[in-house]
């Protein structure tokens, strides 16, 4: 038998979550986000399952001419835009749209022979991660049209804070930033991420450019996947492989980082930090085995974690267990981790086998 750590991916729990993002903005068409593989849900299957939307958004060259070569129409960003002249070639034969976030991006198509390209010119608004500056934005909009180099325009910026209740300030003074740099403008606009889709509905523009809510975990801190109606895409299990019996002073993995106080039972899983499962998550993250909540013990390995199988009915060697997924939420795990849902999905191993439900 194979190794049974596997990734079960819900195509029907995308749809539904696309579904949400229409609740809540429905009169914007929507850009959703497929970078690193989908959040680690699979490109093809996860696209088939978004086959509705108006259009895809990515980092990956290879993997957005993966999906016009499987059929797919719509618009296909590539988020971090163009990398060299020669890969203009790509963009006009795969008819790809490219974010222009630096003045470096203008001068290549300058000195492209490239015309009619599908271009989102992203504005620098506080985040300081891409973008150009405010002062840059009247220049290149100029340069642009002049040389007529692109078919079609969209301006974008990127909230940082959208997901924390506590910077509303911050994300009305990047509103405000990118709007008045923009006035007078009638280009289309791309402003709304998860968090800013659900929480802050005057950044609705033309665009919405949702990623984490469609795979099923919140973009908050302080709001579950569940409030939000949102269902997890994808569910980690395994299987228990060992079985051991602990006196009182026992202690289990590397460095010992777990010690038995009283006589107990536990079973060893075979997943570990090579799948994707976090190294770092402590004691008492939550598992699930033969349905029942339990709780990881000590130090994750490689290949292998250890959970607690106090008053777990029927456990035993191949009992199941789920490391996230709907009784378990991804967004719980990461908490615990002190890291969030998107590393955790990210991670997840191309060894692990993703069984596609339909």
């Amino acid at each position: 038998m194979p190794r049974p750590t596997q990734a079960f991916i819900d195509l029907s729990a995308l749809t539904h979550n696309l579904t949400i993002v229409r609740h809540y903005a429905p009169h914007a068409r929507i850009m959703a986000i497929l970078k690193a593989n989908a959040y680690g849900h699979g490109l093809l299957h996860t696209a088939s399952a978004l086959k509705d939307v108006d259009g895809f958004a990515l980092l990956e060259l290879d993997a957005a001419i993966c999906l016009r070569n499987a059929g797919y129409q719509q618009p296909i960003l590539l988020l971090e835009g163009f990398f060299s002249i020669e890969e203009l070639a790509l963009f006009e034969q795969y008819q790809l749209s490219a974010v222009i976030h630096h003045t470096e991006q203008i001068a290549m198509l300058s000195d492209s022979k490239y015309h009619d390209l599908d271009l989102f010119i992203k504005i620098n608004t506080g985040m300081n991660r891409l973008g150009l500056a405010l002062e840059q934005f009247p220049q290149t909009i100029r340069k642009l049209t002049e040389n007529q180099r692109a078919k079609r325009i969209t301006l974008m910026t990127h909230f940082a804070c959208a997901d924390d209740p506590a910077e509303e300030e911050n994300v009305m003074q990047q509103l405000e930033s990118f709007q008045a740099v923009t006035k007078g403008c009638g280009y289309p606009r791309s402003l709304a991420n998860s968090a800013a889709i659900i929480r802050y509905p005057q950044t609705h523009t033309d665009w919405v450019r949702p990623g984490i809510m469609l795979y099923g975990a919140s973009p908050f801190p302080d709001k579950t996947a569940l409030e939000l109606d949102l269902q997890p895409a994808m569910t980690l299990s395994s299987r228990i492989i060992a079985i051991h019996e602990l006196k009182t002073g026992n202690r289990v993995g590397y460095h010992g980082l777990f010690q038995a106080d009283h006589p107990m039972r536990i079973g060893i899983v075979a997943c570990g930090y090579a799948d994707g499962y976090p190294r770092h998550a402590p004691t008492n993250t939550p598992v699930l085995v033969n349905n029942q909540r339990s709780r990881l013990l000590g130090r994750v390995s490689m290949d292998m974690l250890a959970v607690d199988l106090t008053g777990i009915e029927n456990a035993g060697l191949n009992s199941p267990v789920v490391l996230w997924g709907k009784e378990i939420p991804v967004d719980e795990v990461a908490q615990s981790a002190e890291t969030t849902s998107y590393e955790l999905l990210c991670a997840l191993a191309p060894r692990v086998e993703r069984i596609v439900l339909v």
